[in-house]
């Protein structure tokens, strides 16, 4: 058991990281393939031990990934999130390799409160589509002033083509048809994750916080990769394009 085991009572953070992870793989069952893609452009582009940050970073999914593969990195988390954000206290207490940073990135001065003025990548999954695109777009001009020249943003997430609208309804029903089956072989969906932190004794307050600030649905966009890569050149990168995709899901990546 850690100190932060001790201090929260006993809290096996670890176990609250892998319940994390199960609940999103059954959205994304190509979850881990995203990351190992992520963090090799990390490594090619900006090398071995790079100053990242972890954008709405919550449990700390991409740190604990990025410090395993690359153990000379350093990791700046930021989100707003305190139940997220505590499960993200607990497994990094004592790596004096993260600092975490609670800040609502709608907020035009969140970047102040970074502990450092650039950084060679920064990285984010499944986050973004709570915007919608304007804001999202005035989001990016601002990792533009961020990301280091020569340095990388990378976004995960679900990016939707308008203009393909058969194949998105198949791939919805199909991933839709998935998702029950797991389902029904026992498999936590977002709502059931929820309830069982509600009902942890360390993370219920965090819960309940986390709920009033977000409620219980954001209601964002989920524009096509296009639009990402045209917003992010508009915004300052060099170069802008899918480096991976999934039917459902794609991996972004600009170089600065």
């Amino acid at each position: 058991m850690t100190e932060a085991d001790t201090a929260a009572g006993g809290t096996d953070w670890n176990a609250w990281q892998e319940s994390w992870d199960r609940q999103q793989e059954w959205y994304m069952p190509d979850r881990e393939e995203r990351f190992r893609v992520m963090l090799d452009m990390v490594e090619a582009l900006v090398g071995p031990a790079p100053r990242v940050l972890d954008l709405a970073c919550g449990t700390g999914t991409i740190t604990a990934r990025l410090l395993a593969r690359l153990p000379g990195a350093t990791s700046t988390g930021v989100d707003l999130d305190p139940a997220l954000l505590a499960i993200a206290a607990g497994t990094f207490a004592g790596d004096e390799r993260v600092t975490l940073v609670t800040a609502d990135l709608k907020d035009p001065g969140w970047s102040e409160r970074l502990p450092h003025d650039t950084y060679d990548a920064v990285l984010t999954a499944t986050a973004l589509h709570w915007f919608h695109a304007e804001p999202l777009a005035a989001l990016y001009g601002r990792l533009a002033g961020l990301v280091r020249d020569g340095g990388v943003f990378m976004n995960a997430d679900r990016m939707i083509d308008e203009s393909t609208p058969r194949i998105n309804a198949a791939e919805r029903a199909r991933r839709h048809a998935r998702m029950d089956e797991a389902r029904e072989a026992g498999a936590l969906d977002w709502a059931d994750w929820w309830r069982l932190a509600a009902e942890d004794p360390v993370l219920a307050g965090p819960t309940a916080r986390r709920f009033e600030i977000y409620g219980e649905h954001a209601d964002g966009e989920m524009p096509s990769a296009q639009w990402h890569a045209r917003v992010l050149r508009e915004k300052g990168f060099g170069e802008a394009r899918p480096v991976w995709c999934s039917p459902s899901d794609t991996l972004l990546l600009a170089v600065k």
